[in-house]
């Protein structure tokens, strides 16, 4: 007569759930691991858009001068305008 260990009802709940844990705890280690790379991704692709990003910012500042300048310049250039016209119109009056 050989003495087999039966297992009791109760110990087997416990083995299932651990197994359970076991399996809960390793989709959350692997999620885990998931959420890291694309973390991971999301940063260098943020640091790229930035290091692209640089130089068109400061063609922007550059280009924002320029059209001040322009814009000074036009209204200067009006000025000149009107006073040559109203000599005009004064010579043309007398």
């Amino acid at each position: 007569m050989g003495s087999e260990v039966q297992p009791v009802e109760g110990a087997s709940i416990e083995l299932e759930a651990l197994a359970s844990l076991e399996d809960r705890i390793r989709r959350a280690t692997e999620l885990v691991a998931t959420l890291r790379a694309e973390r991971d991704a999301a940063v260098a692709e943020r640091d790229a858009a930035r290091k692209m990003a640089g130089p068109a910012v400061e063609e922007a500042k550059k280009l924002r001068a320029e059209l001040a300048a322009l814009r000074s310049e036009r209204t200067e250039v009006r000025k000149r305008i009107e006073k040559l016209l109203g000599q005009m119109d004064s010579l043309s009056g007398s």
